[in-house]
């Protein structure tokens, strides 16, 4: 390739990896572009925490992990409490919500086996750390198909990658000057097959071997359009087409395309509602109060936590949440 043709800003082997693909190929989908840097971004760090790229709910508080555990076992309980239930996540981070949401679940008598659906090696070491027990998957094809099966999937589905296009076709990305570009078009609409994908597979299991889905993530409850594809390191927004793979690429979820890709395969929706109304829901002024009775010094902590999950400016208003349920289980709470 001539030093004219290399991208210029750094990425390490990706952008080479990327570079010479369009040499070869022409230009590239902006979901392929997505998928080969999130691969390698995942693969190689821990993005979480103040050290990292992000925070998501989990690391703020605990109690976001325990509402969830909560709410799991509730579900549990009112289907009557069968056996051979499994706890799955995908893209559980550093376990975080898994420890805070077993933790609760044990409370209620519920201690299923954990299958962990994550493809990350610097991911999967700092699961093991907090959940020794847990199985991992590079996908959902390796986890049990018998027995029932409570999934969570917490800012998972915002990082698969999706198709963008305008002017009536599909919007494209190339070099050029050494840099990567993305062809213009409007108006700019996003489509996932990926996740559409992922979500008939969660709905076929659960309508098979019963259970219920939560999906947490930050999106919009009806699809439209916009471009909505940005990029964060080191907690703040930062170039989308600089440096692939060393800075997390998201997308909005569709929410609209989930619940239909689900219901086509049979399964009840329960949602889309903010995180805010659904943790407010599910109690978290009680849980907060209670903390700061057993921890008064860190009363204004809980407090900021709260808000931050919460509050419509902070993550209440753009994350969503929505449930999938079995048609044989009962209506979860929440919704």
């Amino acid at each position: 390739m001539p030093e004219s043709a290399r991208p210029a800003a750094a990425g390490g082997d990706v952008a080479e990896r990327l570079a010479g693909r369009i040499a070869r190929e022409g230009p590239i989908s902006v979901a392929d572009y997505m998928a080969e840097a999130n691969a390698h971004y995942y693969a190689t760090r821990d993005p979480f925490g103040r050290a990292g790229d992000f925070v998501t709910a989990p690391e703020i508080s605990q109690m976001f992990g325990e509402l969830i555990g909560i709410w799991l076992a509730d579900l549990w309980i009112r289907a009557g409490r069968p056996s051979g239930l499994r706890y799955v996540e995908l893209g559980p981070g550093r376990g975080t919500l898994a420890q805070d949401a077993l933790r609760a679940m044990r409370g209620a008598g519920l201690e299923p086996p954990l299958e962990l659906v994550e493809t990350s090696p610097v991911l999967r070491r700092a699961q093991s750390e907090r959940l020794p027990p847990a199985r991992w998957h590079d996908d959902l094809s390796t986890v049990p198909d018998r027995g029932p099966l409570l999934i969570v999937a917490n800012e998972f589905f915002d990082a698969l990658p999706v198709h963008q296009y305008g002017d009536g076709r599909e919007l494209r990305v190339h070099l050029e000057g050494g840099r990567f570009v993305r062809e213009n078009g409007s108006p700019v609409t996003e489509a996932s097959p990926a996740s559409v994908a992922i979500v008939r597979d969660l709905s076929r299991r659960l309508v098979a071997q019963s259970g219920a889905a939560l999906i947490v993530d930050y999106g919009h409850d009806r699809t439209g359009v916009g471009d909505t594809l940005q990029a964060v390191a080191g907690h703040a927004f930062a170039d989308p087409w600089e440096a692939p793979g060393s800075r997390d690429l998201t997308a909005h979820v569709d929410f609209a395309a989930l619940a239909a890709a689900a219901r086509s395969e049979g399964v009840r929706i329960c949602g889309p509602t903010t995180q805010g109304d659904w943790l407010e829901a599910m109690g978290i002024q009680i849980r907060a109060a209670s903390l700061a009775k057993a921890a008064p010094e860190r009363t204004a902590e809980i407090a900021a936590a709260r808000h931050r999950l919460i509050a419509p400016s902070q993550m209440g208003r753009l994350f969503k949440a929505m449930a999938l349920v079995a048609p044989s289980w009962p209506e979860p709470v929440g919704f």
